[in-house]
């Protein structure tokens, strides 16, 4: 799966489940290019949600929400994930 496609599907995940005013998605997985593990494959995504559903959580709980949505994603397109919430 290349980037553009992860992005759009994470991006229709979280829309779907989640109230939210707006959401922006970037790849920041050149930060991860000479990491020991790193691998082929697998992205870093940086995800900024501007949500007052999320913003009514605990940072733990909105985060919880987030992973679980991503659940599939996470195991198999990305290697790390950024969340901030405003």
């Amino acid at each position: 799966m290349d980037i553009n496609e992860l992005v759009k599907i994470v991006k229709k995940k979280l829309l779907n489940q989640i109230i939210i005013e707006s959401i922006n998605i970037e790849d920041k997985s050149f930060l991860h290019k000479n990491h020991k593990g790193n691998q082929e494959g697998k992205y870093h995504l940086k995800i900024i949600i501007v949500s007052k559903e999320l913003k009514k959580m605990s940072k733990i709980e909105s985060n919880k929400k987030i992973y679980k949505i991503l659940g599939q994603e996470l195991k198999e397109f990305i290697h790390s994930i950024q969340i901030l919430i405003n």
